[in-house]
C-alpha cells in the first residue's frame, strides 16, 4: 500500500513535496500536546498549489488513507497528530499574502500564512488582524482557524471565527468548496464558514482564508498590579468589567507562573506575590484608564500598581506573559496544559479549585489566564518518567477539566478538543448534540478519512 499511495501522489506531486524518510516523517507526527500519543505517518506531503492539495485528497479517498492536516504543529492538543499509515498534509509550503485590501479592510491568505507575519504586514497599510495567540510567531492562519484560536487580546477584540469571512475548502473527496462572502455583511444560506473554524481539519482542507482586518490600534500601555490571594485579583477582574472598562488586554499569572518565569528569563517578576494581574488599554487616553483601573484594583486589595510608562515597559511585561507556558514547562519537563473557560464572576472559585487539586495531589500547577474572558490555562508540571507523578498528572487534568463543567464553563476555549478532550466533549456536548455533529461529519467525509480519531 505504502508503495502505491508513494506513487500515486506522485503522478500529481514534484518529488520535493513528498517526504517518505523515516527520520524525517517522524518529526511530523505530533503537535505540542505532549502526552497525547502518535502515529507513524506513511508520508508527509508538502503541497504548494490549491491542485495539488485535490490530488491528495483524491488520492487519500481512491486508496481509502487517512489525512492528518497540519499546520506547524503548535497545537496543545494533539488534534495535528498522526496515526499510523496516514498522509500527513503539510500546509506550510502555501504561505502567499494573496491581498492585502484597505478600503474593503480584508486579507487573502493560503493556510500556512504565519501569525505574526500577516499582523506585520497588514500593519504596513495601517491595519491590524487582531487574533494573537501566544505562538503567534510560529502559528498559521490556517491551524489558527482549525482551533478556532484566541489570545491576550481576546477580550476587547474577539476570536479567530470573528474574523474569518470567507474560506476555499478542499473536501475529502477533492472538491472545491468555497464559503462565506468578501463584503461586510452576508447571510446568504447556512453560515458554512462557521462550521469550519474549529473543526481541526476533520471536515476538510482549508486551502485560501478572506480574513476581516480593522484599522491599526494605539499603542496600548500596561499596568501590572499584584494580589496578595488569587480571589482578590478576581475580584478586581469583576469590577473591571462591571465598571464598563474595555480593556485591550486582561490578563492574570499566578505565583507558580511568576516564579517559572523569573527563573527561566531572569526578569525580576515580584515572586512574592500570589497573583499578578496585567491590565492594557490602546485608547486615546491609556494613563487615564490605567488610573482608573489601578484604583480598582487596589479597592479589591492589590498590594502594589504599577503603571508602564512607555511602550518599551509594556512590551517587557507582555514579554513576561508570553514565556508563560514555556517557563512552566521548563520547571519539570512535562507540561499538560488544560483550556477550561469559565464566566468572569467564577473564575476566582476556579482557581482556588486548582489550587486545591494541586495540594492534594502533591503537583506543581501554574495558571496563566485570559482573565478578561475567564479563559484559563492551568498547566500541570511533571517528569514524564516519574510513573507516579505521570499518573496524578493525569488525575489532576481530569479532576480540573470536571471542576470547569462544574461551574457552567467549557472544556476549551481555544485549543480544541482534539485527542486529549475527546471523552470531555462528549460529557459537556450531550448525546444528541453528539449525534448531530458526528452526522455534520459523516455528510462532508463519509468515509472518515480526514484527521479520523480526532474530536469525536
Amino acid at each position: 500500500m505504502s508503495r502505491t499511495l508513494i506513487e500515486k501522489l506522485g503522478e500529481g506531486l514534484p518529488s520535493g513535496a513528498i517526504l517518505t524518510d523515516p527520520d524525517i516523517t517522524a518529526s511530523y507526527a505530533h503537535d505540542m500536546a505532549s502526552f497525547c500519543a502518535a502515529g507513524t505517518p506513511a508520508v508527509v506531503a508538502l503541497p504548494r498549489t490549491v491542485e495539488q492539495v485535490q490530488h491528495v485528497m483524491r488520492t487519500a479517498t481512491a486508496l481509502r488513507v487517512p489525512v492528518v492536516p497540519q499546520g506547524a504543529r503548535t497545537g496543545l492538543s494533539g488534534a495535528a497528530n498522526a496515526g499510523d499509515g496516514c498522509v500527513v498534509l503539510s500546509l506550510t509550503k502555501m504561505d502567499r499574502i494573496l491581498e492585502i485590501n484597505p478600503v474593503d479592510r480584508i486579507a487573502v491568505v493560503e493556510p500556512g500564512v504565519v501569525n505574526a507575519t500577516l499582523s506585520r504586514a497588514v500593519a504596513e497599510h495601517g491595519l491590524y488582524y487582531p487574533p494573537d495567540p501566544s505562538s503567534w510567531e510560529t502559528c498559521t492562519i490556517g491551524g489558527n482557524i482549525g482551533t478556532a484560536s484566541g489570545g491576550l487580546c481576546c477580550v476587547k477584540y474577539g476570536v479567530t471565527a470573528e474574523y474569518v469571512l470567507g474560506l476555499d475548502v478542499v473536501l475529502a473527496d477533492g472538491r472545491l468548496l468555497t464559503t462565506g462572502r468578501r463584503t461586510a455583511k452576508g447571510v446568504a444560506g447556512y453560515d458554512l464558514t462557521r462550521l469550519f473554524v474549529g473543526s481541526e481539519g476533520s471536515l476538510g482542507v482549508v486551502v485560501k482564508a478572506t480574513l476581516a482586518l480593522k484599522p491599526e490600534p494605539r499603542q496600548q500601555l500596561v499596568l501590572a498590579a499584584e494580589f496578595a490571594s488569587t480571589a482578590a485579583a478576581c475580584d478586581a477582574v469583576c469590577e473591571i468589567m462591571r465598571g464598563g472598562h474595555v480593556p485591550s488586554l486582561l490578563e492574570l499569572m499566578d505565583r507558580t507562573t511568576v516564579r517559572a518565569v523569573n527563573e527561566l528569563a531572569h526578569m525580576g517578576l515580584p515572586e512574592t506575590t500570589e497573583a499578578l494581574l496585567l491590565a492594557a488599554f490602546d485608547t486615546p487616553e491609556p494613563a487615564a484608564d490605567l488610573a482608573a483601573v489601578g484604583a480598582l484594583c487596589e479597592a479589591a486589595g492589590a498590594t502594589q500598581v504599577v503603571p508602564a510608562e512607555d511602550a518599551a515597559e509594556s512590551e517587557l511585561l507582555l514579554q513576561a506573559r508570553r514565556l508563560s507556558l514555556t517557563a512552566l514547562e521548563a520547571v519539570k519537563g512535562t507540561t499538560m496544559i488544560d483550556d477550561v473557560c469559565v464566566n468572569r464572576s467564577r473564575l476566582g472559585e476556579f482557581i482556588e479549585g486548582v489550587a486545591r487539586i494541586a495540594q492534594d495531589l502533591g503537583l506543581s500547577i501554574g495558571v496563566v489566564a485570559h482573565a478578561g474572558d475567564g479563559n484559563t490555562h492551568p498547566t500541570v508540571c511533571f517528569d514524564a518518567a516519574d510513573e507516579d507523578e505521570a499518573k496524578r498528572a493525569r488525575e489532576s487534568f481530569e479532576r480540573i477539566m470536571a471542576l470547569g463543567l462544574e461551574l457552567g464553563g467549557t472544556i476549551t476555549g481555544e485549543h480544541g478538543v482534539g485527542l486529549l478532550k475527546k471523552d470531555w466533549l462528549a460529557k459537556e456536548a450531550g448525546p444528541v448534540s453528539l449525534e448531530l455533529q458526528q452526522g455534520i461529519k459523516a455528510v462532508f467525509d463519509p468515509l472518515g478519512i480526514l484527521n479520523p480519531g480526532k474530536v469525536f
